[in-house]
């Protein structure tokens, strides 16, 4: 066991990255702006594994995130000052070549960080053997226990490959109190923390659905987790920072990116039904109640792909005969086109409004966008057809895109292995490799029963307005799927919102998910439900099916539909 600070009961953990291209100062704000135990950055994504796969690709010694780098060049001083470790991601697919660059660039600084790296997560070479085809990146989520050997060995700077984003914070905490392995409600309580600060500034009020409630939005501060040795965590933020930290920015953190109320990790499965929010003061909120099992015995695994070329052209239609204007231009590309592509997709944006006073409100916009294995059949040969079009089509035919060549799409897909077959490595400061061993005690993954409902709210007079009035959302991406978390403030509110938001009521508000499968998880202690959209990102993110890949604006649309509530809710 290794303190990781000054006090036995507590550890302040600290987050500077959300994504890579994140804040590139805010390092050094949250190192300068008060006191840290450890500050985590999370760098990773499934489309940043496809990008770091292109990137080694070209050389074999990137594949790391290498902004990283150049935020420890402005801080790494400061850190080593104050004694504040820092735990990242950013290794990617080569946290043994980022250790090395970070030892480089702190020598020629005068410093010599004790620096330390987890490996093992890098299943490509294997992929075949373990039943997962040739992907071009294939990369396990391992957990929290290399982290935190290598703390405890005294490293100042650990990098890891793909861990679980959660990791970053389980790890420190873990070596601070000296949890074991079967303290599952702790090590749950952490995750949930981890869960939390992981995507930076979302915790504090960036991305918020409330946000003309937040008095300085100008610029966020990024969050902190005050976790205890029990599990329960206060998340905060620096004093004199913008953005704010409530009950409601920590619940539209903890609905990203969730299914269903089992989130399993390779360290513990963690009941998302059993977090209790309060706010304890100003910018403080307290998570507790949190409970934990044994983890699933099988590991999931992120599997990258090239899919193929893509390309798109986007037409601009103006005034009136929107429809016949559209049928026009369809017919005529798709029967000039020299060879058509495996996949030629049409969306067409009603923009316009009748007797506009401007000409962009007048117009709508069509894409076509066109996939092929062959980049030949979605290059030039398709773009140009769309610009031969200009003088022979629709009356003001116009165009917003140039003509180009087509450019190589990901696909996103999850994997699954044996939690044995995964090596988890922690190469320690001195050189030394300690093998680290997965779960003694699994347990396999199951749905939670629908909770009982509350009594339905008794029926009185209503109004049909926005959604949004009374509800809050955050919605995004998990391969394919998209989810969207929903939830309000009051008891009332709840005997409203969980017997009207079915379902079916979700196809009837966003037809676009009317005949996909959908699944719904209802999380009491939040007054907040989760629902699954299987598909409707087709591929992943880096697929683009839709004109928001992430499923960012999902929400967003949710509240934005009219629905009829109670009149005394209103109030």
């Amino acid at each position: 066991m290794s303190q990781l600070g000054d006090d036995p009961e507590l550890i302040r953990i600290g987050n500077c990255s959300g994504f890579y291209g994140d804040r590139m100062s805010a390092m050094r704000e949250m190192l300068e702006g008060g006191e840290l135990d450890v500050l985590t950055g999370d760098y990773l994504a499934e489309l940043t594994m496809l990008i770091l796969g292109r990137d080694r690709m070209k050389d074999a010694n990137l594949g790391y995130a290498k902004t990283f780098v150049r935020q420890l060049e402005n801080s790494l001083g400061s850190a080593l000052e104050s004694g504040v470790r820092i735990v990242a991601n950013a290794g990617g697919l080569n946290p043994a070549g980022l250790a090395q660059r970070v030892r480089e660039a702190a020598e020629k600084l005068g410093l010599a960080p004790k620096v330390a790296y987890v490996s093992g997560d890098d299943l490509l070479p294997r992929a075949a053997e373990l039943g997962l085809g040739a992907p071009l990146t294939a990369n396990a989520y391992l957990g929290a226990w290399g982290i935190a050997e290598c703390l405890n060995a005294g490293a100042d700077i650990v990098v890891t490959g793909r861990v679980t984003d959660a990791a970053l914070v389980v790890g420190p905490a873990a070596a601070h109190f000296g949890w074991q392995r079967r303290d599952y409600d702790a090590l749950a309580g952490a995750v949930v923390a981890g869960h939390v600060i992981e995507c930076g500034t979302q915790a504090t009020g960036g991305n918020f659905a409330f946000f003309t409630e937040i008095a300085d939005l100008m610029r966020p501060g990024f969050p902190i987790a005050e976790v205890r040795r029990d599990g329960s965590t206060v998340i905060t933020k620096h004093a004199g920072t913008g953005g704010a930290v409530t009950v409601d920015t920590v619940e539209a953190q903890l609905m990203y990116e969730i299914q269903s109320a089992r989130y399993a990790g390779p360290d513990v499965t963690t009941r998302l039904d059993s977090i209790a929010l309060t706010q304890e003061g100003p910018d403080r909120v307290l998570i507790s109640g949190v409970r934990g099992e044994a983890p699933p015995p099988r590991t999931k695994v992120s599997l990258n792909t090239i899919g193929g070329f893509r390309n798109e052209m986007e037409f601009i239609l103006t005034g009136l005969d929107i429809e016949a204007k559209v049928e026009l231009v369809q017919r005529q590309l798709e029967a000039w086109l020299p060879v058509r592509p495996a996949e030629l997709d049409w969306t067409l944006a009603r923009l316009d409004r009748p007797d506009a006073e401007t000409e962009e409100q007048a117009s709508a916009l069509l894409r076509c966008v066109v996939r092929d294995p062959d980049p030949n059949k979605v290059g030039r040969g398709f773009s140009a057809v769309a610009v031969e079009l200009a003088l022979a089509s629709y009356a003001g035919f116009s165009l917003t895109t140039l003509p180009g060549n087509g450019s190589p799409y990901g696909v996103f897909s999850p994997g699954y292995v044996d939690a044995k077959d995964v090596p988890h490595l922690a190469t320690l400061p001195d050189g030394s490799t300690v093998d680290i061993a997965p779960a003694g005690e699994t347990l396999e993954l199951a749905e939670v029963p629908e909770p009982a409902l509350p009594q339905l709210l008794p029926q009185g007079e209503t109004r049909r307005v926005p959604l949004g009035t009374l509800a809050l959302a955050r919605s995004g991406d998990k391969g394919g799927n998209a989810n969207i978390g929903v939830w309000v403030r009051t008891d009332e509110q709840w005997r409203w919102l969980v017997h009207a938001l079915t379902v079916d009521e979700l196809r009837l508000l966003l037809p676009e998910t009317a005949k996909m499968p959908i699944t719904r998880h209802v999380l009491p202690n939040l007054r907040a439900i989760n629902f699954i959209v299987e598909g409707l990102l087709g591929a992943g993110v880096a697929y683009q099916a839709r004109f928001d890949p992430q499923a960012k604006g999902l929400g967003e649309w949710l509240r934005a539909r009219h629905i009829e509530i109670p009149v005394e809710l209103l109030a």
